[in-house]
Formats: C-alpha cells, structure tokens, sequence
C-alpha cells in the first residue's frame, strides 16, 4: 500500500564509509546511532570505537558526504545534538547513565554543552540537571551572509523552553569563536509546557500549556531569529494523558526510557495550502478499542475514529503511527490497519480508505514501532538507522481498483489515486482503462461522474494560488443526488465521530503574514462563510437549468434570445481559440482521425454558457482571484473537461483499433464498434447526468456509429427520446452518402421530419430527390414572386413586344422575370449539380397555372 524508499541508510551510506576511509578491520565493534535531522538535509549521528571513543558526525544528504565534527576522548551517552547552519557550533546533551559515578562526583543526571568545532576550541556547560534536555538550533533563510549570531533552543523536561542568543566573531580568517563566553545572553520563550514538537522546514514550535485549560500554541521563528506566538487552540485533552514530557521532531534519544512510557501519542501536520491536522491518541487498555481523533483546524472540525479489537495481540496502541502523505494522513497500526485520512474532503467517510488484515501488504516489521514520523512523507527508522521516503503505491490502488467489490472502497481508492497523480501522466490513462472496462454504472456513485469531477478538481487546484479555495468546485457527484450518499456514509469496521472546533486565535503578524498563515486564515474564514451561505459550492444543475431556459426562449419569436444564444456562442468560440483547439482531434495508431466533424453550435454555446456560469460563481465567491485568475481557471476547467471525455474515447478507439472507416456511414457497425458506441453513450449519460457539456462534434461522431450499429427504427426511437442528437455535418453526411434505396429513402424521410425548420432547407438542397427538388423549386419561385411583386409589381402586365418567348403570357413573364433577377443576383444553385432547370422551368410552368386558376393545387 505505501512505498517505502531508503533515502539514508546508517549502516551502508556512512559506517562503512567510516569503516574504509579509516582503514578498520572487522573486529572493531562500533554502534552507530542517528540523533537529529536538521532544517538543511544534514543527518547528525554518533559512533563508539574501542576503548570508549564516542564520535559526532553529519552526512549531508544532498552532496552524500560524511563529515567528523566533534570527538569526545571518552564514552557518553548522546540524548541530543544539533549543529548551526554555518557548521561552527555544536549543542549537545549528555546523560550520565553510571549511578556510581553520579553519587560519587554528585554529578548532575544531564549536562548540555555548547562546544565549538570550527576549529575545536572552547566548550561552554549549559545545563547541568537532572531533567532530559533537547537542543535545537535555529536555521535562517538559506542564501543569507555568513552567521554573525547563532540562536539556540533548550527544551526542558521541567517543562519551559529557553532560546540562547550566541554572538560569533571570525579571528585569522577562519576561526569563529563566541563572544562573550561567560555571558550569553538568553531568553524564556514558554513555561509550563506539557508537550513540544519542532517543525524544521517552517521553523515552528508546537507545544501545548495546561495553566487553566489545555491550550496547543505555535511560535513562529522568524528569519532573523525573532519570535512570537501566531496561533492559540483550545484542545479537549485531560491533563492526565501527558505524565510526562513528550517531544516529537526533536531527535531521539537512545537512552531515556520514558520515551516508551504511556500517554498521549500527539502529533501536528501542516502544509503549504493552509491546512493543519493535530493527530492524537491516547494509550488504551488492552481490552478497549483503537481510538484515534483528527482535528481539522482548517475545517474547523474534528472527527474521532474507533476500530475493533480483532486479535488478543492488539495489546497497546503505543505503536499507533501517524504518517503525513499530501493532503492524506496515515494511521497505522502494524499487522492490524492503515487508515488513509483525506484532509481535504472531510464531507463524507467514503472519501478516506481504511484497510485491514492482508489488505494492508505491509511487513510489519519494516513499519514497526520504532519508527518515528519526521517531515512531511519521512519516516526514521530508530533502530536499523534509516530514513524512509514514503508515498501511496498507485500500482496497489489500481489493482485494489480493479478486484475490490465494495463501492465504498472504490471510491476511496479513485479519490486517493486521482489526488495523487501529481507528474505521473500514466496513473490517469490506466484509470480510463478501468472505467472502460466496467462502463455500467455502480451501485452508489458513477464512475465516470467521480472520474470527470475528481480530475477536475485536481487540476484546478494545482494552479489556483489559494489551492484549497477551490473548495467551491464540485469533486464528487454523490452531492448531486442525496440517495446515493446513504451507502457511502460509513465505513466497515471504523466508527466515526464528528465534533465542531473553536476557532483558533491568530495573534501577533499572522494576519497579516504572507504564505502559510494568510492561508490558514483564509480556510478558517471561508468555512464560517460556507456555514453562512447557503449552497456556495458550484452544482452543475444551474446548468441545466439555465440552458433549457435558454433553449426555449430560442424557439420563441422574439429576436432578443437569438442573440443572448449568438454572445454565448461567440464566447465558446474565443474560448475555443487557442485554449481548445488541442482537443479538437482524436489520435489512434499514430494517424489524426477527425473526431469532430464540422460544427456543433449547441455544444458550442454549452461550453460558453458553462465558463460564463463558472466565472460568475467565483466571482462571486472568491473575489480575492482576481478577475484575470478567475477566467483562467474557468476556461482550464472546461478544457480540461474537454481532454477527459476525448481520453475515454480515444482509450476505446486505440483498444479496439478503429480507423477512419467507421466514420462512413454506408457499411453495418461491427462488434468492436459496438463496444466504442456503448461507452459513448455511458459517457454521455454521465456527462447529461451533470449538465456538463461535452466537445463539439461529439454528438456527431455518436450519430454516426448509432446509424452504423443500430436497428434503423430503433436509431429513430433513440432521437425521439433525445439520447441521440441530429447535427447538420452528420445529417449532411446521411443524405449524401446513402442511395436512394427503399430502406434509406425511409430512415431519410424519418429525419428529414425530425430537423428544425432552420436545418430542414439546408438539407433538402442536398438530397436529389424528386420531392426535395419540388420543395426547393416551390420555395425559390415563391420567394422570387414575393420579392419581384414588392419592387415591382405592375411590370407583370407588361408586354415585351421585342421578345420571342411563346405568347402563353403567364409563362413569358415568369420566365423574363427569372432571368433578369438571376442576372443581377448570384445563382443559388451554381455549382450544384442536384438541381435540373428543365425541371424547374416545368415546375414554373405548373406554378402559375395553380396561380391562375386553370389548374387544382
């Protein structure tokens, strides 16, 4: 289910290095230990050599170069270290682990040292009592000058944290020492503390005070090493979880056995787009149920988990790990579970998958209890000393795709394996494959609604600046229809509770903070705006709505619709011109075979109607875009809706291998072609299903696979009930293509008396057919009759004595009439072959002698 990838291994990436470099021999005993990662990548680790020796050195991961900083002439017991950014300092805790020696030197349980190492020079006694300390030093930007101040953290087990100020100075070019050596200045940044955690990449510290109620807090280190509490939370944490002090992300200490002792297992994830989970469990008896709780502060919610007992040997939850994993956080437990949390859709259970049992095809013993979560998809393994890259296998998630049967599974996979795509352009191909595989709809969601929506989402989301602002848009279609959500609204085997959070307290420049604050903020206020406003999520029924309000004011006399249809339609063009021009074309075999034939002005004016209605939306909604922002977001989310529905049909062309030949349509379908039209027809429904337009010619190209495939009468019952559209480049196409065989000469009439009166001229001029030549000469005399009779109507009574046309006068008018307006206007009929003129001077003929008189209509 996870991938783990050794990013750092102790054993093979330095000791034997070690080993080489100094020329050992096998017999050497050696332990080697992994203390503490700092903010630049850099590993600090320890080692013994006989007799006693204890060695301090880092690996830097991005160069992969060892580097010995500091060796003590005797053996100690290292619970803490860290080294300043420009590598002249080195902080470090000892612990005295002799009973003996303490009684007899009165010596103190922990001494912290400040040593300096650039070259070896003096050593400073920080502390020296009998609580655990653990040292951190601050790292600022990377790119600044040279360290003139180095600022450094003392946590405490008594609980309060003190930040020492080192002022360095540089002597004969390359030795820095401290100034003021006796006297260092420092300060108390937080008292009465029950648990800290230390974020190196945002140089956050985490900790929680119990004065009157349980309160977690953030203090922000800013560059230039100041400091202040940004953030207040009030938890619902009993005092008694916490016996002892906990520190998380701040080594580990090798030595000190209340690390194992029980208490609350707590930890916070943040991220980049403003969100933050505070992770935490308390340590149950044997005989009670894994419990585990989530608080989104970004959401303002916290929801707490509870899974069955299963086996006498889940014991303890000690070994319950907390794993950060994009916007998923992990919950697992070895040999039991691994729960898949989504941070970020939080509506409903079924967008997180929870896995038990064999399921998981996980070695307990590679995630066991000795591995230690440290920046975002890291993972330190304490014992064998190394450092894991983690992430979700997506070829796991497609096999589980492929073989789950449970529908609250597969949503859950198709959510994670979507929001997970990032650069890999294959995930999402074989996710087509699968949908075209199993194109009938499940039970309690549709496919390839979650498909279009989820893709839709994420990409959004990756180019919008507030990337969870996005929120607004839809990523599931199981809120569009409220019957389907009953089966998604649990989760086997895990019971949930929800609970609403207080909101947190922003103090001091956090408003006002550009990055990771603005954002925190900016969720925490848009969900007291979602709680609000009523229904600011986009739903795609306003669509639907809108358009068939827009479809009947276009079947009205009045002009003004026509043209509100004609700006919409101009505005899918623009759209159309470059943004979607890329997928206008189906490839298949390495040849370009032309999925959209000619022009589809409905979908057209769809496509424009749907960017009007987005942009509307987040204008309204999330002002803080900008209108330029919010017009490309609207237009990459139809152009991305555009490139899925071609993936899915270009998916099935390449695997049944169709050419350009289906797109005749005088030949029978085959099965393969079937296969292509059945999809077509699932994707459709999807999409009309959600009132999601699809590209122009769409409906074109499943016309013509219908007339290839179909029965003819069941291909007519399928227009009768709208499944299938009749567009002019396909209808062209019929009435060329076909003969005038009986059977064909039936299917033609049956269209020809289902096309709008605006399409059913156009086509009538392209079928020769003695019936559609009568109806083209009777409109065009007629219209010539209406047009002569209003410029020039006496003239009809007019004899021309110089003519020698018959002296039938009806016709010799007619006929003089004819030919002086074709010799002023184009021919409508030049270049067209379908239309005799003998013909039409015997319809001519026949015409006015009706109008006369001398003839019955």
């Amino acid at each position: 289910m996870l991938n783990l990838r050794a990013t750092f291994d102790l054993q093979k990436d330095v000791f034997s290095h070690i080993l080489r470099k100094d020329d050992w021999t096998d017999s050497v005993e050696a332990e080697a230990q992994v203390l503490n990662a700092e903010r630049d990548g850099g590993l600090l680790y320890s080692w013994k050599e006989a007799p006693g020796i204890t060695r301090i050195g880092k690996y830097d991961q991005n160069a992969r170069q060892h580097k010995l900083l500091y060796t003590f002439d005797e053996e100690v017991f290292i619970s803490s270290c860290s080294l300043n950014r420009d590598e002249s300092l080195l902080a470090v805790s000892l612990l005295r682990r002799s009973k003996k020696e303490e009684c007899l030197r009165q010596a103190s349980r922990c001494l912290t040292l400040l040593i300096e190492i650039q070259p070896v020079n003096n050593t400073k006694v920080l502390k020296a009592i009998d609580s655990g300390v653990r040292v951190q030093f601050l790292y600022p930007d990377a790119g600044k000058r040279p360290e003139t101040e180095s600022h450094l953290l003392l946590i405490v087990e008594d609980g309060y944290v003190e930040q020492y100020h080192i002022r360095l100075a540089k002597q004969e070019g390359y030795r820095v020492v401290i100034q003021n050596l006796d006297r260092l200045v420092k300060d108390r940044v937080a008292e009465e503390i029950s648990w800290v955690q230390w974020d190196a990449d945002t140089q956050r510290l985490f900790f929680i005070t119990f004065k009157e109620k349980p309160i977690l807090k953030c203090m922000q280190f800013y560059p230039d090493c100041k400091c202040e509490i940004v953030l207040e939370l009030q938890m619902e944490l009993p005092k008694d979880l916490f016996p002892s002090m906990k520190f998380v992300h701040l080594g580990y200490d090798h030595y000190d056995d209340k690390v194992k002792d029980g208490g609350v297992n707590l930890v916070v994830f943040t991220n980049k787009t403003g969100n933050m989970c505070v992770c935490y469990s308390p340590n149950t008896g044997a005989d009670e149920d894994v419990t585990y709780t989530i608080a989104f502060v970004h959401r303002g919610c916290s929801r707490t988990y509870k899974v069955a007992k299963e086996s006498e040997a889940l014991s303890s939850h000690s070994g319950l790990l907390f794993i950060h994993l994009g916007h998923y956080i992990g919950v697992y437990l070895a040999g039991h579970f691994l729960h898949l949390i989504n941070s970020r859709q939080q509506d409903l259970p079924c967008f997180s998958l929870f896995l038990s049992g064999e399921d998981i095809r996980l070695d307990p013993e590679v995630l066991s209890s000795g591995v230690l979560p440290l920046a975002q998809s890291t993972l330190l393994d304490v014992g064998k000393g190394r450092i894991y890259q983690v992430d979700i296998s997506h070829s796991f998630l497609l096999d589980l795709l492929h073989h789950s049967r449970v529908d609250i599974q597969r949503i859950a996979v198709l959510h994670c394996l979507l929001g997970n795509v990032g650069l890999d352009p294959h995930v999402e191909q074989q996710v087509v494959e699968w949908i075209c595989e199993s194109v009938m709809p499940l039970v309690s969601f549709d496919q390839i609604q979650e498909f279009i929506l989820a893709s839709l989402y994420r990409t959004v989301h990756q180019q919008s600046p507030s990337l969870d602002s996005v929120e607004f848009l839809p990523y599931s279609s199981v809120f569009e229809k409220k019957d389907q959500s009953v089966g998604l609204s649990s989760v086997p085997g895990v019971r949930c509770g929800s609970e609403l959070l207080p909101p947190p307290l922003f103090e001091g420049k956090a408003q006002s903070l550009q990055g990771y604050w603005e954002e925190l903020h900016w969720n925490i206020e848009r969900m007291k705006y979602f709680e609000a406003v009523p229904n600011p999520r986009f739903r795609t029924s306003v669509l639907q709505a809108e358009w068939k309000s827009l479809l009947v004011e276009l079947k009205s006399e009045d002009k003004k619709p026509v043209n509100r249809f004609r700006h919409i339609e101009e505005n899918a063009k623009k759209y159309e011109k470059p943004q979607l021009v890329t997928f206008l074309y189906l490839s298949a075999d390495k040849k370009v075979v032309p999925l959209f034939i000619g022009e589809d002005h409905r979908q057209g004016a769809l496509i424009g109607l749907m960017v009007e209605k987005l942009k509307e939306h987040m204008n309204r909604h999330l002002p803080r875009l900008g209108k330029k922002k919010t017009e490309k977001l609207a237009l990459s989310y139809v152009a991305k809706l555009l490139e899925l529905v071609r993936h899915m049909v270009e998916a099935m062309w390449c695997k049944y291998k169709l050419g350009p030949q289906v797109l005749s349509v005088k030949q029978p379908g085959s099965a393969a072609e079937w296969a292509v039209f059945h999809m077509m027809m699932r994707i459709l429904e999807a999409t009309e299903g959600l009132s999601l337009p699809v590209p122009p010619g769409y409906h074109t190209l499943l016309a013509v696979l219908a007339v290839r495939c179909l029965p003819r009468h069941t291909f007519l019952q399928y227009v009768d009930h709208g499944l299938l559209q009749l567009t002019e480049p396909f209808v062209s196409c019929l009435m060329t293509d076909l003969d005038n065989s009986r059977a064909n000469e039936e299917l033609k009439f049956g269209i020809m008396k289902r096309l709008p009166e605006s399409m059913e001229y156009k086509i009538c001029q392209l079928w020769d057919h003695p019936l559609t030549s009568a109806c083209i000469s009777r409109a065009y005399v007629s219209g010539l009759l209406k047009k002569q009779g209003k410029t020039n109507g006496s003239a009809l009574m007019e004899r021309d004595k110089t003519s020698h046309y018959p002296e039938f006068l009806p016709l010799m008018h007619l006929a003089k009439i004819l030919s002086d307006l074709e010799s002023q206007v184009l021919n409508p009929f030049e270049g067209q072959e379908n239309v005799d003129a003998k013909f039409v001077e015997e319809t001519a003929l026949k015409q006015t002698m009706i109008e006369l008189g001398f003839e019955d209509k």
